[in-house]
């Protein structure tokens, strides 16, 4: 509406009276060319804002009287009032939505908060109990060559879930800190990690519920998918194990999963986990990828699609996810298949040894760390002295150095109780400030890379593979 001299007194709160449109045609032009005869504009005003303006017509020249104007006035104040009114409450309630969402963000960072505090004590332990797993899976697939097909499955198998837990411990920083890049990205055959995720949860899908009386059945398919794809293998399958997992918490009678790989685009990659479950409700569909977020009650933590979300996005991709009650659900993952490849990690094996044998003091006050520890290091054939503790180890340090017979390498844990090993490293930098030390740690990965205490040469994260450590001391025992 152009903003004509009568309309121009409305903005500055005036009323503007039209007794005979024919006559002043260009006061509110719309009026005349309507073939109205009279006319009254009030400005709709409260609060310091113009809200609009209310227009009120007659055919009639001189339509108005006195009394119909004051009328119309205090209608339009009334109105004015009210559409203020209706945008305070507007307002007020839009800021407290955006209240409630930053006190939930709040709440959920400081819970992340926590949670990424408490996640330094658990890798220690878990790291900690993972480690005489790890070591004699090694040692047995080293040094018992001629094991049956079944046997060598079965012990890569361990070693693979041993690895997937380490590096899952590792990956809770992410829920408060991004992923480093650490992680090695690989070209992975598609088919393969599907049946070894398959394999990983077969007790999950088919040994718990049939003790139940339960049938869920597993079927792949990877028809016209690409057979590589680029990614870091241990995250995408821990992906796949949690949506199995939730796959199976929605079928408590029984149904199917459906593992599928297909072309999604020219440059995206689909994999689907697909069951006959219960499905979900949109509310749930709509909340169900955020951090906590549970339907399980006090079974779930709400940490596994938001954990999933995670990874995915780590590779550049995205998370879809189609549900209906009573219709089952299918969790979609989107990965662009263009990203640049990586070397491919193999199994351990007995190749590529240390450049030479060494005396090694390992101190350690976990007893089956320290065992098996001393065990994988002998096996490779060096003279290993184990010592309980921090102080006992600086004991038998000075003792060897003193008797001329000095260690070429010392490893030792960190958290030990009154000596822990950054104080070890100094005593025995200070005794003897060539001997290379190595920090061996549950808390490796929560450790800033390549920034070492004072005195430690290198640091080895729990449990350590037995390539890390013969690079580890042929890196030390080279310079």
């Amino acid at each position: 509406m152009p903003a004509t001299e009568g309309l121009r007194a409305c903005l500055t709160r005036q009323s503007t009276y039209v007794r005979d449109c024919a006559n002043t045609p260009d006061t509110i032009p719309m009026l005349a060319s309507a073939g109205l005869g009279s006319g009254v504009a009030l400005p709709l005003h409260a609060g310091g804002m113009l809200y609009g303006l209310l227009v009120t017509a007659r055919h009639q020249a001189d339509g108005f009287t006195a009394d119909e104007i004051e009328f119309l006035r205090r209608l339009g104040e009334h109105i004015a009032l009210a559409i203020r009114q209706d945008t305070l409450l507007w307002d007020l309630q839009s800021a407290y939505k955006e209240l409630q969402r930053t006190q939930q963000s709040a709440l959920e960072q400081e819970r992340l908060r926590i949670l990424g505090q408490m996640a330094s004590g658990i890798a220690h332990d878990i790291n900690n109990a993972l480690m005489p797993i790890t070591t004699y899976a090694e040692l047995l697939a080293m040094r018992v060559p001629d094991l049956d097909e079944h046997a060598q499955r079965y012990l890569r198998s361990i070693l693979m879930a041993a690895d997937d837990i380490k590096k899952t411990v590792g990956r809770m920083r992410e829920l408060y800190r991004k992923r480093d890049g650490r992680d090695q990205v690989r070209s992975i055959h598609i088919a393969r990690l599907m049946r070894d995720v398959v394999d990983l949860t077969r007790p999950r899908w088919h040994d718990l519920p049939q003790q139940q009386g339960i049938t869920i059945a597993i079927k792949i398919e990877t028809d016209g998918a690409p057979t590589y794809l680029v990614a870091v293998e241990s995250e995408l399958r821990e992906a796949l194990t949690n949506l199995i997992a939730n796959a199976v918490d929605a079928m408590p009678i029984g149904g199917y999963i459906t593992l599928r790989a297909r072309p999604w685009s020219r440059s995206l990659l689909a994999i689907e986990v697909c069951d006959t479950g219960r499905g979900m409700d949109a509310e749930t569909r709509q909340h169900c990828l955020d951090p906590f977020f549970t339907t399980k009650g006090q079974s779930g933590t709400g940490l596994g699609l938001s954990m999933v979300q995670g990874i995915v996005q780590g590779h550049g991709g995205t998370i879809e996810i189609e549900s209906q009650p009573g219709k089952g659900t299918t969790v979609r993952l989107l990965l662009p298949t263009d990203r640049p490849s990586a070397a491919k990690r193999e199994l351990p094996s007995s190749d590529c040894g240390p450049s030479r044998l060494l005396r090694i003091l390992c101190i350690d006050d976990d007893d089956r760390v320290r065992t098996a520890l001393m065990d994988m290091l002998e096996a490779d054939g060096h003279t290993v002295t184990g010592a309980n503790g921090g102080e006992a180890g600086v004991q038998r340090f000075r003792h060897a150095l003193l008797h001329g017979k000095p260690f070429d390498i010392v490893l030792t844990d960190l958290g030990m109780p009154h000596i822990d090993g950054r104080m070890v490293a100094l005593a025995i930098k200070t005794e003897s400030p060539e001997t290379p030390v190595v920090l061996l740690t549950g808390w490796g990965t929560f450790m800033e890379p390549g920034v070492f205490p004072e005195g430690i040469d290198a640091i080895l994260g729990k449990p350590p593979e037995l390539a890390s450590v013969r690079k580890v001391f042929m890196k030390l025992t080279q310079r």
